[in-house]
């Protein structure tokens, strides 16, 4: 029972080196030189948030994959990888792993037959190039831009 006990504590603790892995590399806050207590506290705040969803993002592609995408993903998001992939648009919301693989296809992930699935530094990089497609998608469709 010790045992048993020690092995998930220590699941938990790669859990944790893994959030601060994202944290300190993939959002840099080591980098951040603010001001105040009060401005870093936000800082941390937002980035503990985006550690989170992109660590989430690699657990359930690889324990959920066939959920909906839309539970993890704002359509937006998702649509924006397959615009720029440039993929034909699916009709319907696809798999989580299929669009997480998608979207790490712009962080490096290669996708081979022999390749595991997408670790955080994959993620964190291509999400970052998605959520940037869809905020000009939205300012798109908000009609703030004039195409000619």
């Amino acid at each position: 029972m010790a045992t048993v006990a020690l092995i998930d504590w220590y699941r938990c603790w790669w859990e944790l080196e893994i959030f601060f892995a994202v944290l300190k590399n993939g959002c840099k806050v080591e980098a951040l030189h603010l001001s105040s207590i009060k401005r870093l506290e936000l800082a941390l705040a937002l980035f503990m948030i985006i550690a989170w969803r992109v660590q989430r993002l690699m657990r359930r592609g690889r324990t959920c994959p066939e959920m909906d995408c839309e539970v993890m993903f704002e359509g937006d998001e998702w649509q924006a990888a397959y615009i720029v992939a440039p993929k034909p648009m699916p009709k319907q919301p696809l798999s989580l792993n299929t669009v997480v693989r998608l979207i790490t296809s712009f962080g490096g992930f290669l996708g081979r037959k022999g390749d595991s699935e997408p670790g955080v530094k994959t993620i964190w990089t291509g999400l970052q190039r998605v959520t940037n497609f869809a905020a000009g998608i939205r300012v798109y469709k908000a009609g703030e831009i004039c195409v000619q």
